[in-house]
């Protein structure tokens, strides 16, 4: 027989943004607060991570990713939340049930409320297209890190590096510490994705940088043995024992694909409003869930709103109906989060902005309209996975308007 578990809220995830929840829901006094995390520990990205900088805004101090994530587990659990390992979510179920996969058996959980939080995963292989052979030494970032700081294995010695993305450098700095010596760095459009100064490490470490370069084959019988790209000036082949594909990240929404829950197209995640709700008024989520991909710090932060706000509506339910205005978008805006704003919100909001991502380089007016209206304009120069904030604040929607509409004006 299933066990039957009747909690006040359910995090699903352990990372920064779900432990921050958890946290805030019990300093708002919510009684039982469960975070169920299907690894080993808690803690999400940043345990494989062993690098700082991690910790400055929650714990004053810099810290590696593991020292990060050990004590945002210990913080949770002095709040007097429960975390339960190992235990994977199978079904999530209209107003807040819940099927539950765990060592000792099924379990079915009753929520009042539920916060997702389940972050983001790196896009393998088999889905970017990449040709050629499948020998070993090809990994994901996260992958990665796993062999260097959790297992203390070396997976090469001389690998490439595939992305320009934050996580890239991440990648960069873990190869220098575990003694590998990366011998380029591949990226496919004509400029860096990180922002600068990090931009600036590959030439510090004497890492090639191939700009408007891709890679079209991985070659080698048993272990990677070269890569063949292709760049300005025509094919060339590269010599190297391993490939780490960084970045491309996208929601780990596959509970959400699987149930009742809006899905976002342009995010890959869950449809939600400015407070983190999602279309069922049981749900909310939070964290890298929402958009890939975000900082550990800015996930935390998320994470803590989205708590304080599930508190406040627990005591206090959302009015029904509330009047809801939908975002849309149109190229080459990629996403938006929140895709809907709910009046009255009723709490502080997962964000101040409506945040929006490109899916190439642009220069032009940023506009919002509404009701038929401008209500909104600013000049941006903006390149792809940058962040863009449009302040909440700033935006007068008028009382008949039932949707925003984001666009971008280039500049001839």
């Amino acid at each position: 027989m299933s066990e039957v578990l009747a909690i006040d809220v359910a995090v699903i995830g352990g990372g920064p943004a779900g432990l921050a929840a958890a946290m805030a829901l019990r300093e708002a006094g919510v009684a039982r607060v469960v975070v169920f995390e299907r690894e080993t520990s808690a803690g999400g990205i940043p345990r494989h991570c062993g690098h700082p900088p991690f910790g400055l805004r929650e714990f004053n101090r810099v810290l590696t990713g593991p020292q990060y994530a050990k004590r945002l587990a210990e913080a949770a659990k002095a709040a007097g939340v429960e975390i339960r390992l190992r235990h994977s979510i199978t079904r999530l179920g209209a107003g807040g049930m819940l099927d539950v996969a765990s060592p000792e058996g099924a379990i079915a959980v009753t929520a009042k409320r539920v916060i997702l939080a389940t972050g983001v995963r790196e896009t393998p292989r088999s889905a970017r297209l990449i040709g050629g052979d499948r020998p070993q030494g090809i990994v994901n970032t996260g992958a990665l890190q796993a062999y260097t700081y959790l297992e203390h294995l070396q997976p090469f010695r001389r690998p490439v590096i595939i992305g320009t993305e934050l996580v890239a450098f991440s990648a960069l700095l873990t190869c220098r510490k575990a003694g590998m010596r990366p011998v380029a760095m591949i990226e496919a459009n004509d400029r860096v994705t990180a922002r600068w100064p990090i931009a600036w490490a590959p030439r510090i470490f004497g890492v090639p940088l191939l700009l408007s370069t891709q890679l079209a084959e991985i070659r080698g019988r048993t272990q990677v043995e070269s890569v063949l790209v292709k760049g300005p000036h025509g094919p060339r082949e590269i010599a190297c024992d391993g490939v780490i594909l960084s970045g491309c990240f996208q929601p780990a929404s596959e509970l959400v694909r699987g149930s009742h829950l809006a899905l976002d197209p342009g995010s890959g995640g869950p449809v939600v409003d400015q407070i983190g709700r999602c279309s069922d008024a049981a749900y909310f989520a939070a964290g890298n869930l929402l958009r890939a991909v975000e900082t550990a710090g800015w996930s935390w932060r998320e994470g803590r709103r989205v708590g304080t706000d599930v508190a406040r509506d627990i005591v206090s339910p959302a009015e029904t109906p509330a009047r809801q205005v939908t975002i849309e978008h149109a190229p080459p805006i990629k996403l938006v989060v929140p895709q809907r704003l709910t009046f009255p919100a009723k709490g502080e909001g997962i964000t101040d902005y409506i945040q929006l991502r490109v899916s190439a380089a642009v220069s032009g007016d940023l506009v919002v309209h509404a009701g038929g209206q401008r209500v909104w304009r600013q000049r941006i120069s903006a390149l792809p996975e940058r962040r863009i904030l449009i302040p909440l604040s700033a935006l007068p929607v008028p009382a008949d308007a039932a949707t925003l509409r984001i666009s971008i004006d280039q500049a001839d």
